[in-house]
């Protein structure tokens, strides 16, 4: 497989996609540059913005295990990555798997659970590998995380401990469409069944061998010392400003590098331009960085302090 080869997969699962979801591109373009990169993604938008829905058809047309955990206050561990349970009748543990055992997880309102719960999610998201009574368990290379959360609520949400939030290679704000597009959405949606996506005929256009063969081959896309340079000087940026009180971590720019790499392959090139690190800057940074107190007093907002240190920092020519 090469990079024109991703390119026209990529272009299949957006057209299988958009069967059933109006509009969202640069979401489906986020989650698919998270898909090539290996990454996580988390979608934070107001309720009704086809977040769970495009996480479904998203999973649908690559034809991968699905998963779906609906996030709630009792929520325990254990639902999550699964237990081994006695058995009266044979006398043995019985291994039970929990919902995490898939390819893409879908985390619905993932802040909706105590930090001990998502916590449970750390060693998935960074190793791929869940460890429980002592054994650990393989998820797969493939495996990915599409988390969604609602801004708006503020009763009965627990933050994203920074850790967790570190592990997300990008956080997207979903917003709401346009005129036409909401005029689109009715039309679609305002008769049917939206719920049940079998109706919109998506059909898979991967498998998990295939998934293997693109990440391999946006692994082996050409990143120069230069763009490497440029990357490093952008999240070391971020560091020393003065409106940031906390920074970028060494992971931000190592999955940065990776996420520029899938972008530049969805685009049919087998090189990184600095392009493709100035689009990503802003879903892969605004959750690695904490507004210092004076630029919170100010009402400054995180993505156009990122911005403004994309445009301050000289990319390579």
């Amino acid at each position: 497989m090469n990079v024109d080869d991703v390119k026209a997969l990529a272009t299949q699962i957006r057209e299988e996609v958009a069967k059933a979801i109006t509009g969202q591109h640069d979401t489906v373009d986020l989650m698919l540059t998270a898909l090539f990169a290996g990454g996580h993604i988390l979608l934070e938008g107001p309720p009704g913005t086809a977040k769970t829905m495009t996480a479904r058809c998203f999973a649908q047309a690559l034809g991968v295990a699905y998963g779906r955990i609906q996030f709630t206050p009792d929520l325990m561990p254990g639902d999550i990555v699964g237990s081994n349970i006695y058995n009266f009748q044979t006398g043995q543990f019985t291994l039970t798997r929990g919902p995490i055992f898939c390819d893409l997880l879908l985390a619905d309102e993932i802040n909706r659970t105590p930090p001990k719960t998502q916590a449970a999610l750390l060693e998935a998201m960074q190793e791929h590998a869940v460890t429980f009574d002592g054994t650990t368990h393989a998820l797969g290379p493939n495996f990915m995380v599409v988390a969604t959360q609602n801004p708006i609520e503020h009763q009965g949400v627990y933050p994203l401990p920074e850790a967790q939030l570190d592990r997300f290679l990008f956080k997207h704000r979903v917003s709401y469409p346009g005129p036409e597009e909401e005029k689109a959405i009715i039309i679609h949606h305002g008769g049917t069944a939206s719920h049940d996506i079998k109706q919109y005929g998506i059909k898979a256009q991967a498998d998990r061998k295939t998934l293997e063969k693109a990440l391999a081959t946006v692994g082996g896309v050409t990143l120069v010392d230069d763009v490497v340079d440029y990357i490093a000087r952008l999240v070391r940026a971020t560091r020393a400003s003065p409106d940031l009180e906390v920074g970028a971590s060494p992971r931000a720019g190592a999955m940065l590098a990776r996420a520029a790499r899938a972008r530049a392959a969805l685009d049919g090139r087998a090189y990184v331009i600095p392009d493709d690190v100035k689009a990503l800057a802003v879903p892969a940074l605004r959750h690695r960085v904490i507004l210092s107190p004076a630029a919170q007093i100010d009402g400054r907002l995180v993505e156009q302090i990122v911005t403004d240190l994309v445009d301050q920092t000289e990319a390579p020519r």
